[in-house]
């Protein structure tokens, strides 16, 4: 196996893969925690892409509920949180109507959830 930095795989990135948190930023101006998730596919994907959305949200939604994001950024702990779908396309009616639902109950949570369209300031 190489040690060389440009053998390395890019960073895999996207909601069909549910494990990685694709970004994490913290806003200077409200202080909030931005976890960002991205989906450049088209949504067009039907049940497969809306399970892969729903195993991403989980998976946000545990790290920061959890205790894991608090564990590794001691910093962010008790700050606001925001979850941010970051797509190039429009979703679908099925999955504006799943992130709905999410909304209301990441509500009682004190998150908040956003879907930026690229080119779009959260």
């Amino acid at each position: 196996m190489s040690s060389d930095p440009s053998s390395t795989p890019p960073r895999v990135r996207g909601l069909e893969h549910a494990g990685v948190i694709d970004a994490m930023l913290r806003d200077a101006r409200s202080g909030e925690v931005w976890l960002v998730m991205v989906e450049r596919r088209p949504w067009t994907g039907g049940e497969a892409q809306l399970f892969q959305l729903q195993e991403k949200l989980n998976a946000y939604v545990s790290f920061a509920l959890d205790g894991e994001m608090a564990d590794e950024h001691p910093e962010l702990a008790g700050q606001p949180l925001r979850i941010i779908l970051d797509t190039t396309h429009a979703p679908s009616a099925e999955a504006v109507e799943f992130l709905a639902t999410v909304r209301t109950q990441l509500e009682f949570q004190s998150i908040e959830l956003q879907v930026r369209i690229s080119g779009t300031e959260p």
